[in-house]
């Protein structure tokens, strides 16, 4: 399995990101973390510039539809294999976007894959 770059990570232990950093450290998943403040998660370094990731397999979500806009070119350059959209942050104009861009388009919760194997 390649890496994981959750966008919208949070230092804040009770924000669905902030446990999904830690359950996919749990089960052994390579993982990168972007946000708008920097800090650490689980050894995982919080990042406020998404310029440096690459062989990235899967973005997961955790910004609204709103918030989502002005990363859409930067994570269609990733190339990601798979964008997933958590519950609250569906949008179906930059879902359609990653689809013509051949990037596989998931509507999952992130932390219910990893419990459930689906991941």
């Amino acid at each position: 399995m390649g890496q994981t770059l959750v966008i919208g990570a949070s230092t804040n232990p009770g924000r669905y990101s902030n446990i999904a950093i830690r359950r996919l450290v749990e089960n052994h998943v390579e993982t990168t973390a972007f946000g708008i403040s920097r800090g650490t998660v689980s050894g995982i370094q919080i990042t406020d510039n998404l310029d440096n990731f690459q062989n990235i397999d899967t973005v997961t979500l955790y910004l609204n539809p709103k918030r989502q806009k002005e990363y859409y070119q930067k994570i269609v350059d990733l190339k990601p294999r798979r964008v997933i959209f958590n519950p609250g942050t569906e949008n179906p104009e930059f879902q359609e976007i990653l689809s013509k861009e051949g990037i596989e388009v998931q509507e999952a919760c992130t932390l219910v894959l990893l419990a459930t194997g689906q991941y």
